[in-house]
């Protein structure tokens, strides 16, 4: 019982220090700089990089995008540069998933390692500032729905994998994870898509359930990727930050992975209407 309620209370300040920075845009730009920051300290200790200059390479590229961001109308060459990053990270991304389906092991070695958590981590990081500022207004109620979607998917996908799961989905990496779990959180996450789409007035149902898509899917491979850079490491938690929960990258790992993904759909939308 303890237990639980130590893991509501630190659950309950993630979710509230979240919801309340996404209504103020420099709070919602620090905020996730700090997650960010904490995320890569826990990546760095699991892929064994003793190094400064991933936190160096995140300050330039974060606030560079934020800068580019607020300036995309009077910069030359800003959109081309989202666009280049975008792409880079996609295609790190794609041979992530790619490896999580073979039985070797992440190459971590250094040069590799500067890849990772570049493009896998910071990148995640800069897309979720672009969604939260879509066409260069700020739009909160874009990434608090993508979040969101994730808490649903979570939650949905454990209690039906706990109570209804049998077939595992991905033994060798996550023995917890099942078919059956995976299907209820895509499932409740596609009914929530529904009421995201009411009541934020954001996009229609029809986007947003293709986001819920996007998110369910691809959230579960971002965290059936950070499971594997945790058994490579051996440690159960990416860290204790957050008690009961284990670290931010624990927490934030299906949204860091999706958000690339997730700007990509806003883009076509976009390109489209």
């Amino acid at each position: 019982m303890k237990e639980l309620f130590i893991r509501a209370i630190s659950g309950a300040i993630y979710v509230l220090l979240l919801i309340g920075s996404l209504y103020v845009q420099e709070g919602s730009v620090i905020l996730l700089a700090i997650f960010g920051l904490l995320s890569l300290v826990e990546l760095s200790k699991l892929i064994k990089l003793k190094s400064l200059i991933q936190y160096i390479i995140f300050f330039i590229l974060y606030f560079g995008f934020w800068y580019i961001c607020l300036l995309r109308d009077k910069l030359n060459g800003s959109d081309e540069a989202i666009q280049i990053l975008l792409v880079v990270t996609i295609f790190v991304n794609l041979i992530l998933i790619k490896d999580l389906f073979t039985e070797k092991r992440f190459p971590l070695f250094q040069s590799k390692s500067y890849i990772i958590t570049t493009f896998y981590l910071t990148s995640g990081f800069i897309f979720m500032l672009l969604i939260a500022n879509y066409k260069n207004n700020f739009t909160p109620l874009l990434l608090l729905g993508g979040f969101i979607l994730v808490w649903i998917n979570d939650s949905a996908a454990y209690l039906v994998g706990k109570n209804f799961g049998k077939q595992k989905l991905f033994p060798s990496i996550s023995p917890k994870k099942t078919v059956e779990g995976f299907l209820g959180g895509l499932f409740f996450a596609c009914v929530s898509s529904y009421f995201i789409a009411k009541y934020t007035e954001t996009f229609g149902f029809t986007s947003w359930l293709i986001l819920a898509i996007i998110v369910s899917v691809l959230g579960t491979l971002g965290d059936l990727i950070e499971s594997k850079f945790k058994r490579q490491a051996g440690v159960k938690d990416s860290g204790v930050i957050m008690p009961g929960h284990g670290g931010l990258l624990d927490r934030l790992d299906s949204l860091i992975f999706a958000s690339p993904f997730i700007y990509l759909f806003l883009r076509i939308i976009n390109y489209v209407s």
